[in-house]
């Protein structure tokens, strides 16, 4: 069962990674940086500070600075370490037939971070009380996160695997915090309250 799984996700990483084309390979060397994602990063912040004011946006901002730090190190400094799975781009195997626009990273590639830290956010933004005001948001940030893991892919740097297992982590983590941020009230008020007020 492990084989088979194991070649339906080398297949389908080939498959994507071969699906080339000389105006794509800049598009997703773009996607996939992270720098260039700055500007989202502060908009989604102002939307933050609009929605929950001066009072919680403090709160609010700590608990997505602690959420990036758990969703990136269960990926980087204990997956990767932990399972030591060659990046695609590093697999002798492979070397012959992958397309590297973009080089390659580091050695070992499961989890990914893109994919965990791009659907941590995804996953807060939609559990936010005010999701009922915020949908749009929530679907754009899920289409970016899917369209980042699909980047990684495509240049190489990551199994498929590898995107599904960050999903994984960067999901969880956003379940876990909103789940003990409600127990405590950290929102400063319920959703209920947020929705109905549309605050």
């Amino acid at each position: 069962m492990l084989e088979l799984l194991e070649s339906a996700d080398r297949n389908l990483t080939i498959l994507i990674n071969q699906g080339f084309n000389s105006w794509l390979d800049p598009l997703m060397i773009f996607w996939s940086g992270k720098l260039v994602w700055i500007p989202l990063y502060a908009a989604l912040a102002v939307f933050l500070f609009v929605r929950f004011g001066p009072r919680y946006f403090p709160r609010i901002l700590l608990l997505m600075g602690v959420l990036i730090l758990l969703s990136d190190q269960t990926a980087s400094a204990l997956f990767k370490p932990l399972f030591q799975r060659l990046r695609p781009c590093h697999d002798p195997d492979l070397l012959q037939v992958l397309h590297l626009p973009d080089g390659c990273g580091g050695q070992f590639g499961f989890a990914s971070s893109h994919a965990a830290n791009t659907m941590a956010l995804a996953v807060f933004f939609f559990l936010l009380p005010v999701f009922s005001r915020s949908k749009s948001i929530a679907l754009a940030l899920l289409v970016w996160a899917i369209i980042t893991g699909w980047s990684r892919i495509y240049l190489g740097a990551h199994f498929a695997g590898d995107i599904v297992a960050g999903y994984a982590i960067g999901a969880f983590w956003a379940a876990i915090l909103h789940f003990f941020a409600r127990k405590i009230s950290w929102f400063g008020l319920d959703a209920k309250n947020l929705i109905q007020t549309g605050k």
